[in-house]
């Protein structure tokens, strides 16, 4: 954990690092121990600003892959000198891997302390898949539930559950696509919508903006339709859209909107399912 302290006001010395099993997506955390090493008290003020924690995600090769994560404030006024043991919240990258974590103190709106000289402490980190592969079913049609690619369990056991319509029907493949997203690290996953044959002439105008066809779409602005939500996760639903489930993308939590993750619906009703 030795590493040089250049001389200066603003200079830490790390002492240590205990952190939580990493999932990719998912928050964990870490416990670190350092000391202000340099002349100048360390202070934290609200709207970050002041000295904080920070930390970046890099691969194998020391690229960054996540810049700048999550802040966690350093309590103080921390006099130079003293040593402090505190918390700090960790959000795992995507995808799951082999990677670096590099903690660092952070002036804001001002420097990293790394820009002044300081090292980074920084660990050898494996990121392990955000859940296992068991998801679980609300709704949807018997037959095509039967027919999937992995097999469905009960909520009890899941690590993840999709809220589809009633007489909403996955292709085979559609258990694989989503236990595959929530995996890579996302909270909340939602697709395209096949219009079943033989209920209309032509879809309904309220689900042309979730046609099937696009891949990943980062900046999708509207809500997600017959979403599946990692257990733990608390979604805040949107009102229905031509009878199917919908939530908003969350603000905290990463989400996927991806276009060739497809079901087939027959909306019935406007009601909510949650």
């Amino acid at each position: 954990m030795a590493a040089p302290v250049p001389r200066g006001p603003l200079a830490v010395r790390w002492h240590g690092c205990e952190l939580e099993p990493p999932r990719a997506g998912a928050l964990t955390a870490a416990t670190l121990e350092l000391e202000n090493a340099g002349t100048a008290t360390w202070r934290a003020r609200p709207h970050y600003d002041g000295v904080h924690v920070g930390y970046h995600w890099l691969d194998e090769r020391g690229n960054p892959i996540v810049w700048d994560g999550l802040r966690t404030p350093v309590v103080g006024p921390i006099q130079p000198g003293a040593r402090i043991r505190m918390h700090a919240r960790v959000r795992g990258p995507l995808p799951p891997g082999r990677y670096q974590l590099a903690f660092d103190l952070v002036e804001e709106g001002r420097f990293w302390l790394a820009e002044l000289g300081n090292a980074p402490l920084e660990l050898d980190v494996h990121v392990a898949p955000r859940i296992e592969r068991r998801l679980a079913v609300r709704g949807g049609h018997a037959a095509a539930l039967e027919g999937q690619e992995e097999t469905l369990v009960g909520e009890a056991d899941a690590a993840a559950v999709a809220y589809l319509g009633d007489g909403v029907a996955p292709p085979p493949d559609w258990s694989r696509r989503v236990l595959d997203a929530h995996q890579e690290g996302y909270a909340v996953v939602g697709g395209a919508i096949a219009f079943g044959r033989g209920l209309l002439r032509k879809p309904p105008k309220a689900l042309a903006p979730w046609a099937p066809g696009p891949g990943r779409v980062p900046t999708f602005p509207h809500p997600l339709l017959c979403p599946s939500v990692v257990r733990g996760v608390e979604p805040e639903w949107a009102d229905a859209v031509e009878g199917l489930p919908a939530v908003h993308a969350p603000a905290d939590e990463p989400w996927l909107y991806d276009g060739r993750i497809v079901v087939t619906a027959r909306p019935r009703s406007g009601r909510r399912r949650g």
